[in-house]
């Protein structure tokens, strides 16, 4: 962990999204050093799946040692915006750091994703911070510190990085955009900066998109803040800067990332957009057990891979069922595959003895599961963890998530018969 050195003392930070996850982690660690935070973020009231508002971060940040000032925004509405920069300006008498962290996401292709969607990550991600950015640059201006930090990724142009969200990748490109043309227009005034997770970071937002479970590929909020916080200590001279947060606190000193993880030892999952080092990220990810989403997978060699491989796999499967897998899993399966040998095929794991095949299951599906026919012979073979399936888009999954996570772990029992 990097260690707070009192220099943001006095300082004034704005972050949006900052009522939970990386947003309010940043805002912690800034906080210790005595900072003053502006909570610009919309929850006001509690989500029921996502934790904190407004008024509970602006808690937390006062029991760290900063000042909070928590401000209702929607980086949709350009008002609301400037209303907030005007109360920062009056109660902390300018604006230091710019932090834009809010964010919308939607791992959809682009026949389905809806324009509402669409829209949403478009004026979140890239106009949010745009405009965010606008409002604040008359202030920085006038800072010693003068930061503008954006959670966007580098701009990797490979195509795998678009195909399966097209839409997403450009909302959080448009972000990292703004760190390009800014830099540039603002240099030697401002320091514009991005940072990205070398690895899946574990959010309340992770657990909606990767289900319960997925947290132990994770590593915490906390090496995202200590990241950030590096940043803010540089001058107004580093800019322009696509920074990975392992790299940045290897410079630091930091050796041990173990600190970082949830658990400790577990293989990580990469990030989007990050293909640097690939070889590196699948030698290391493929000592774990795991396969990287980044790296084509090789077609199971026992397994032929079209004609009957569906077929064959679903009898592997049900000759494997017993009653203590069905009382253990309870869950209907439908699974609706794409290709050669596709169709709609079932794993009934409710009903005595258990049961799967081809067509409609007799029991309503719990969990339904659209994939590539080669997709779902290499999940069920091991060849592709469900989790980095689900994250790159080329599973999708409708229904109970905790269900889709047994599963996951039956799996593993059966790899051994396929």
């Amino acid at each position: 962990m990097l260690p707070n050195t009192g220099k943001l003392a006095g300082c004034t930070v704005f972050i949006t999204g900052a009522s939970r996850g990386i947003g309010k982690a940043i805002a912690l660690k800034a906080a210790k050093d005595g900072a003053n935070i502006v909570i610009a973020a919309k929850t006001t009231q509690v989500h029921p799946k996502l934790p904190g508002t407004i008024y509970t971060a602006a808690e937390e940040i006062e029991a760290a040692g900063g000042k909070a000032l928590p401000c209702i925004v929607d980086v949709r509405d350009e008002q609301q915006i400037s209303n907030a920069v005007e109360k920062a300006v009056e109660k902390f008498g300018g604006i230091d750091i710019l932090v834009n962290n809010a964010s919308a996401i939607s791992l959809t292709n682009t026949m389905e994703t809806p324009t509402k969607r669409v829209d949403l990550m478009m004026n979140v991600n890239t106009r949010g911070t745009y405009l965010t950015s606008k409002a604040c640059i008359p202030y920085l201006k006038k800072s010693k510190v003068a930061h503008i930090l954006n959670l966007s990724p580098p701009l990797n142009l490979n195509p795998l990085w678009f195909k399966q969200h097209c839409a997403y990748t450009i909302a959080k490109y448009g972000m990292s955009m703004c760190v390009l043309g800014m830099a540039e227009e603002f240099k030697g005034e401002i320091a514009v900066n991005a940072l990205w997770p070398k690895t899946a970071i574990h959010t309340a937002a992770m657990d909606m998109l990767g289900g319960s479970g997925i947290e132990s590929q994770c590593r915490k909020v906390d090496i995202i803040a200590d990241a950030a916080y590096s940043i803010f200590k540089k001058p107004k001279s580093f800019t322009g800067n696509f920074i990975i947060d392992e790299n940045i606190l290897k410079e630091e000193g930091i050796k041990n990332f173990d600190v970082y993880a949830i658990k400790p030892g577990n293989p990580l999952l990469p990030d989007f957009f990050l293909d640097e080092y690939p070889d590196t990220v699948t030698k290391k990810m493929e000592s774990h057990g795991a396969v990287p989403q980044l790296k084509e997978e090789k077609p199971q060699p026992s397994l032929k891979p079209h004609s009957g491989t569906v077929e064959e796999t679903f009898r592997i499967v049900k000759a494997s069922l017993s009653d203590d897998i069905v009382k253990a899993t309870q869950a209907v399966y439908q699974f609706e595959l794409s290709g050669e040998d596709g169709g709609t095929w079932f794993l009934d794991l409710k009903n005595k003895g258990g049961n799967a095949g081809q067509g409609e299951p007799t029991d309503e599906a719990d969990v339904v599961m659209n994939m590539s026919t080669d997709d779902f012979v290499k999940m069920f073979s091991g060849k592709l963890k469900p989790t980095l399936a689900f994250m790159s888009g080329k599973l999708k999954i409708k229904g109970n998530m905790a269900l889709a996570i047994k599963l996951e772990k039956l799996m593993s029992q059966m790899h051994a018969k396929l």
